[in-house]
């Protein structure tokens, strides 16, 4: 219907003027008493009408195919010049060649983004990289219980933070999926965390529980590390506590499972709850503590959906922050 209301509006004036002038016609032949020829003139009107309206269906029907082509296209993303119907006007043509043209200067400039985008990556790749020797170098220089190695540590999750942001883009080509137990993962993100847990002060209680899930340890790791480290920064007292639960919520042997990293921390205002996962945003508690990038939670769930689990978070300020990880249990 929109396609025919539309070619009415844009044939409308020349029915107009058609009709115009057949009024001009036969005004005159009336007014000096041409009485056969206003018959005359009428047949012949008659029979214009006819191969007009003949004309205008086979206009319509070229017409109503260029739009569906084009509305088509309009729907589709990427190069649409080639699909493009056959110009039959030089007006069609110029047209065509204008997208054409708009089209080679979007590969160009996607192209030259691409290119810049990929030595910024690498750069910062190298640059952490290299960053890692001197971290290891201070780490055998302090003495293990030193305050300055809680501090180095920290340091170097930045850099590992910086390095899963910078390989985000390219995470397709660089995942390697196998069956892995989650229990056993989470143990060695903990374990490796142990350095800020001593001293913190903060109760820690992990639950065991059976997940074999197909996902990618390196990956699934940082997450896991992330999630802790947003943990301990905002809880200064009462404890951290890691579950597993199935899908009733009764146990842990259901095909979906799914763990539970809660906090006794100062919580997420609820207005801020839904953002959290953005990029860059840090909400309330980012500008209270004002050392939040809004990359972490971010990264956290670019890589869940990746690797092709769930992640959602929960909280309550004052009272602390749950976040579940949703997993699906490998059967074999």
């Amino acid at each position: 219907m929109e396609i025919a209301v539309s070619w009415l509006r844009e044939h409308v004036k020349g029915a107009a003027i058609y009709g115009l002038i057949t009024l001009i016609l036969f005004g005159i032949a009336g007014l000096y008493g041409y009485g056969a020829s206003v018959k005359n003139m009428f047949y012949g009107v008659v029979l214009i009408a006819f191969f007009g309206i003949c004309y205008g269906i086979w206009g319509y029907a070229g017409y109503r195919a260029k739009c569906i082509v084009l509305m088509d296209l309009a729907q589709k993303s990427g190069e649409r010049a080639d699909a493009l119907f056959e110009a039959k006007t030089y007006q069609e043509k110029l047209y065509q060649d204008i997208i054409r043209v708009q089209e080679e200067e979007m590969r160009r400039i996607v192209s030259e983004y691409d290119e810049k985008k990929q030595d910024m990556a690498d750069y910062y790749t190298m640059w952490i990289h290299q960053i890692k020797t001197p971290i290891a170098a201070m780490k055998l220089l302090l003495a293990e219980g030193d305050p300055a190695c809680r501090e180095l540590f920290k340091v170097e999750q930045y850099a590992q933070m910086a390095l899963g942001y910078a390989r985000l883009e390219s995470l397709s080509a660089d995942l390697l999926f196998k069956t892995q137990d989650i229990y056993t993962v989470i143990k060695q993100a903990v374990k490796k965390y142990s350095i800020l847990f001593i001293g913190s002060g903060l109760s820690f209680n992990l639950e065991e529980f059976s997940c074999q899930a197909v996902t990618d340890e390196k990956w699934i790791s940082l997450v896991i590390e992330q999630l802790l480290s947003n943990a301990l920064k905002y809880t200064t007292s009462g404890g951290i506590r890691i579950r597993g639960l199935d899908r009733d919520g009764k146990g842990t042997n259901a095909q979906a499972v799914y763990v539970v990293i809660e906090d006794d921390g100062i919580g997420i205002r609820k207005e801020d709850l839904p953002r959290i996962f953005e990029r860059g945003f840090t909400g309330y508690n980012g500008r209270y503590d004002r050392k939040s990038t809004g990359i972490g939670l971010y990264l956290c769930r670019q890589i869940m959906e990746r690797l092709g689990h769930t992640i959602r978070a929960e909280s309550e300020i004052g009272v602390g922050t749950r976040v579940t990880l949703g997993f699906l249990q490998d059967s074999m």
